[in-house]
């Protein structure tokens, strides 16, 4: 189930879990906390399970209902089971974008192709670190 964690951002068990998705170092992760902290048009969700925090999602959508994800983390003793899948389902449900777009590096590429994201590389964006974009076209609901 997604919960908006934006209000408790500061918690340890949502902050690690924001820490799974920035550069790892103290200073990338403050800097992920104030941006969300500052900027209304980012929303943070987590995902439970029996109330267990899970996996979280950051993101922000335009006018055009193109939702973009800023951050997605899994804990990592409950990654491969399907929680990541689960967000993006319940997202789309809760949120009803026309797209969601997202830009991971090679280590996330199968599990957006997986779930039908559309992935095209960026090339290499950073030194050393090739980046790609993946793209999910949302179905419209039919009346």
């Amino acid at each position: 189930m997604l919960v908006n964690v934006k209000s408790y951002i500061h918690k340890q068990e949502v902050a690690e879990l924001l820490s799974y998705a920035v550069f790892p170092d103290d200073k990338s992760l403050k800097a992920a906390i104030q941006h969300y902290e500052e900027t209304e048009s980012w929303k943070l969700y987590g995902f439970e399970d029996e109330k267990l925090l899970v996996g979280l999602i950051g993101f922000e959508m335009d006018e055009e209902r193109i939702l973009t994800v800023n951050h997605l983390a899994i804990l990592p003793e409950n990654r491969l089971k399907g929680y990541g899948r689960g967000i993006f389902f319940e997202l789309i449900e809760a949120q009803k974008p026309s797209r969601i777009i997202a830009e991971t590096d090679e280590d996330a590429v199968d599990f957006y192709r997986n779930i039908g994201f559309v992935v095209i590389s960026l090339g290499e964006i950073y030194p050393g670190v090739e980046r790609f974009q993946c793209i999910y076209e949302v179905e419209d609901e039919e009346e």
